[in-house]
């Protein structure tokens, strides 16, 4: 399926900054916010406000910047969630839960039923606020998928924005991520999102795959940061779609280098080779982003 766009969704500052060691100070969380504003990037997810102390200080604090991109905070189920969201004086939600059942078992101790309850509980809530709403489902690429889709309708019906397809622990790969993204955009009338994790190396190559299926949004991390081995590598995934799928950014280019530099350093690792290695082949990346 050929897309026209294709919009990165950021989640450095969420889920990048579960790499181990790796804790930003609100200085930094502004200032990669600032920077991934200044890029282009069309939505960045903040963090996690139910965490407060630093978190709840940064997310307040950039949410009242005037920033382009739309801001997100990352929520549970619970309503405590929400209204610590509310609290930071953000109203863009991304509200998640698990829809495997090894997940909805040994992580939440509950049943499918209650994960839907809850759902449907805390869309309702935060639709109450003006809320705007996008549904995440972790660890879909090992959810059944008749439970996948009856989550997804009843985020749909309750009037989420979209719903985000979580390759959680990394199990996929191109040709199944494309099977399964395919069957469910064939299902849903609301947008999809794909957010991959690189414990097989293949996140990248994934996040392509969802691109190829017709998935418009699509998660990614500077530098690749993320828990374990890492979520989709902004830097290669741009690249990658640009030249795989024809599909550009609209975006300020020279200000990638300067972003993935800084965040190198303020997450104490060095800066990934993607640079490195286009300029060896040739092959200057902005040109192509």
């Amino acid at each position: 399926m050929h897309l026209a766009k294709v919009c990165i969704v950021d989640t450095t500052l969420r889920d990048g900054e579960q790499s181990p060691g790796v804790a930003f100070s609100a200085k930094e969380k502004i200032k990669i916010a600032q920077y991934l504003d200044l890029l282009g990037v069309e939505q960045i997810e903040l963090g996690i406000p139910a965490m407060g102390g630093i978190e709840v200080d940064a997310i307040s604090s950039i949410a009242s910047l005037d920033l382009k991109a739309r801001l997100t905070t990352w929520n549970r189920l619970h309503l405590s969630d929400i209204r610590a969201s509310l609290s930071c004086r953000v109203k863009n939600l991304h509200i998640c839960a698990p829809v495997s059942d090894i997940q909805i078992e040994y992580k939440l101790n509950k049943s499918r039923l209650w994960v839907l309850d809850c759902l449907k509980r805390a869309i309702r809530y935060a639709k109450d606020y003006g809320c705007w709403i996008s549904v995440g489902a972790e660890d879909a690429s090992r959810a059944d998928p008749e439970f996948l889709l009856e989550y997804a309708l009843l985020a749909q019906e309750m009037g989420a924005e979209r719903l985000r397809y979580a390759d959680t622990v990394g199990v996929l790969e191109p040709f199944s991520t494309y099977r399964e993204l395919s069957w469910l955009k064939d299902k849903l009338k609301i947008e999809l999102e794909f957010h991959g994790h690189n414990d097989f190396g293949l996140a990248t190559a994934n996040t392509v795959a969802a691109v190829n299926a017709g998935v418009r949004f699509i998660d990614v991390t500077v530098n690749g940061l993320g828990e374990r081995a890492g979520n989709a590598n902004m830097e290669e995934v741009v690249a990658a779609i640009r030249m795989s799928c024809g599909i550009g950014m609209n975006w300020a280019n020279d200000k990638m280098k300067a972003l993935s530099s800084y965040v190198a350093r303020a997450s104490n690792r060095k800066m990934p080779k993607t640079f490195h290695d286009f300029r060896k082949s040739g092959i200057t990346l902005y040109k192509y982003v």
